[in-house]
């Protein structure tokens, strides 16, 4: 059974939109929150793993919408792909406004700036990586909106891989620049999902 979107040109459309819409936004981000030139820089090729995993996921949750036809979702499949649109769409919110909060502290590379300090309001107030949890929610929504099982397995399985990377990075790096204040900070919050991980 091929994807809904394939058989129904407006699904096609919302689709494609919203794939323009998040890999625009994405590409404006990595070139407009570089950091400056006196921040301290601890990437270890965290932000490649991220970018790795997204395509690779995007890429292989395509071919298995196609090619593996068992795997299909059956029923409600409308549904799946409207729920898979609106999560797409809650995720790039969350992850933009997340963004927002964290202002000149978010780069698109682990890096530290002059005079850093924690971020706790707005969605850092439940969550170290609210922008993380975004863009994973996108991811679900991509997969679920290609009607296959298989293709939102593919997709989250390579993003978690490059996300768990750059969390594990970046929380060594603020750990050892911010100290305590940061690991009491991590005691009270979760990681990528409110009250769970």
């Amino acid at each position: 059974m091929l994807p809904i979107f394939i058989t129904n040109r407006t699904d096609a459309f919302v689709l494609q939109f919203m794939f323009l819409v998040w890999i625009t936004t994405e590409v404006m981000w990595s070139r407009s929150r570089q950091p400056s030139g006196t921040a301290e820089i601890k990437d270890r090729l965290s932000g490649t793993g991220v970018i790795l995993g997204i395509w690779l996921g995007i890429l292989t949750a395509y071919l298995a919408a196609y090619t593996a036809p068992r795997f299909a979702i059956r029923w409600q499949r409308t549904l799946f792909f409207d729920v898979g649109i609106a999560l797409m769409a809650a995720g790039m919110a969350l992850r933009w406004y997340s963004i927002h909060v964290l202002g000149k502290y978010f780069t698109v590379v682990v890096a530290i700036q002059p005079g850093q300090t924690i971020i706790s309001n707005g969605p850092y107030h439940f969550l170290r990586h609210p922008s993380y949890s975004g863009a994973l929610l996108t991811i679900l929504g991509f997969g679920l909106a290609l009607t296959n099982w298989l293709s939102i397995l593919a997709a989250l399985f390579f993003a978690a891989i490059g996300y768990s990377y750059r969390i594990a990075v970046e929380e060594r790096t603020l750990l050892a620049s911010l100290g305590d204040p940061y690991r009491e900070y991590m005691k009270r919050t979760k990681r990528i999902i409110p009250f769970v991980i």
